[in-house]
């Protein structure tokens, strides 16, 4: 009859461990965000976007494509969040070991020195010889190991997301260095051949004042306005020289002069789908991190509940020992041992629940981190939109401009030769439009990075 009670109670309480575990962790459901108006004044249902095509179908000057391709295989940057995916794959491997039982080898010699009492007036002193194999195993009754296996991987996808943030930055960095280093090469030829109007110029007004049309004034007026704009190239050549250093340690190389096309050849993308907000949630890198720093801290959680219950642990032993080393092979002197032992925490000084708040903080931070990291994307994304724009509407005035200032330059000279206009004119007239052609370069530009911005924005450059 007790036999029968004693079995009735051991299932009783073996269902009644089961069906606790069932309640001590959660499953993981990834937290529902809002993207609706993610994008300002965007509305657009249409799924299709640019963060979806490859980097070399968004550039397609084939000396980037090179810089892109070469930065991606050299980048020291990209190489050091590789050693980070193997870090955090170690640990997810190591993670799933604590389901297996430890084994330990031991041997020892112990010498003792025995009181009377102790050695029952026998003898004063004790050699004992063992050597054999110790194990421990651990129910995982509450699921703490399996939640700490989950956060385990939810870490190693959060450093694969990492490596593709880094190399969604590393081609957007590379492709505005690039467009950085054209416009400066355009500014300097339209410096340089500035300098050289201005020599026009200059020559123009010694013959005028030669003529009596103009006065000395008017000649050095102009000389200095010629070295005003000659003075800047080397600041220009200066400029070029540091981004091509900066643009060659981005490649992970020593500087070096990069090899490169022309402003005027580059072609932006012209129709720049956006997609739905939605979509930021599988193309933004870190955004994926974000949700996946929650997902670990959430299984942390788990783990920080589970340490309120018992702990079921089965520990084994067997081998040899002896007294005598002559006996030590003796199948006498064979040892083992098995059991099984519960540990329920009754007072830990607070730990627990100090590490259960801890725990839901951090998750509540990180649920937080997640939502502010998608909002941040939104409005990346609506910068981009809006830089586009306002370069495409500078562009367009910009031309307007410059066509109204080459005719100004030409009517000032050839009025300034019938004497009908003062040489300030001209001077104005040819200052205004070195400013309005630099203007135009620093346009283009803002267009093509806005490009660039808005395809890493959108969570392009890892595909």
């Amino acid at each position: 009859m007790n036999n029968i009670y004693f079995r009735f109670l051991l299932i009783v309480s073996i269902m009644s461990l089961v069906f606790a575990s069932c309640k001590v962790t959660k499953t993981y459901q990834t937290p529902e965000v809002n993207t609706n108006n993610l994008f300002r004044d965007v509305s657009s249902a249409d799924t299709n976007s640019i963060a979806n095509l490859k980097w070399n179908e968004i550039f397609t000057d084939p000396a980037l494509q090179r810089l892109i391709g070469q930065s991606i295989a050299q980048n020291l940057d990209l190489k050091i969040t590789y050693t980070r995916i193997q870090q955090a794959q170690a640990y997810y491997v190591q993670s799933g070991a604590a389901f297996l039982p430890t084994v330990n080898a031991n041997t020892s010699l112990t010498e003792s020195k025995l009181s009377a009492v102790q050695g029952f007036g026998i003898r004063n002193n004790a050699t004992q010889f063992q050597l054999g194999l110790s194990s421990v195993w651990e129910a995982d009754i509450w699921g703490r190991l399996s939640s700490s296996r989950r956060a385990s991987f939810a870490n190693l996808l959060q450093s694969e997301a990492g490596a593709r943030a880094v190399q969604t930055g590393l081609v957007a960095a590379i492709a505005n260095y690039y467009y950085s280093l054209l416009a400066l090469d355009q500014q300097l030829a339209i410096t340089e051949q500035t300098v050289r109007n201005w020599d026009t110029t200059v020559i123009t007004m010694r013959a005028l004042k030669e003529a009596a049309r103009v006065t000395e004034a008017a000649v050095v007026q102009s000389e200095a306005q010629r070295y005003a704009a000659e003075v800047t190239i080397p600041d220009l050549k200066q400029r070029i020289r540091e981004t091509e250093n900066a643009l060659s340690i981005v490649m992970g190389v020593a500087p070096a002069t990069i090899n490169r096309g022309l402003l005027d050849t580059q072609s932006p993308v012209e129709t720049l789908q956006t997609g739905v907000p939605a979509q930021l949630l599988a193309n933004r890198t870190d955004v994926q991190q974000a949700e996946l720093a929650y997902r670990s801290s959430f299984e942390l959680t788990n783990v920080a509940r589970a340490a309120f219950y018992p702990a079921l642990a089965i520990t084994g032993s067997a081998g040899l020992s002896s007294l005598t080393l002559a006996n030590f092979l003796d199948p006498s002197s064979i040892a083992a041992s098995i059991g099984a032992g519960l540990t329920q925490p009754i007072f830990n000084r607070r730990l627990n629940r100090t590490n259960l708040a801890v725990a839901q903080a951090q998750q509540q931070a990180a649920l937080l981190d997640f939502q502010n990291t998608l909002l941040n994307a939104g409005q990346e994304v609506s910068n981009a939109l809006s830089l586009y724009q306002t370069a495409i509407e500078k562009r367009n005035i910009r031309t307007n401009q410059l066509s109204a200032l080459q005719k100004s330059v030409q009517y000032s000279q050839e009025l300034l030769r019938n004497g009908f206009a003062n040489y300030t004119e001209v001077i104005n007239a040819r200052q205004f439009l070195l400013q309005a052609e630099l203007g135009r370069v620093n346009d283009q530009l803002q267009q093509l990075q806005a490009t660039v911005n808005l395809y890493r924005s959108l969570g392009g450059g890892w595909k």
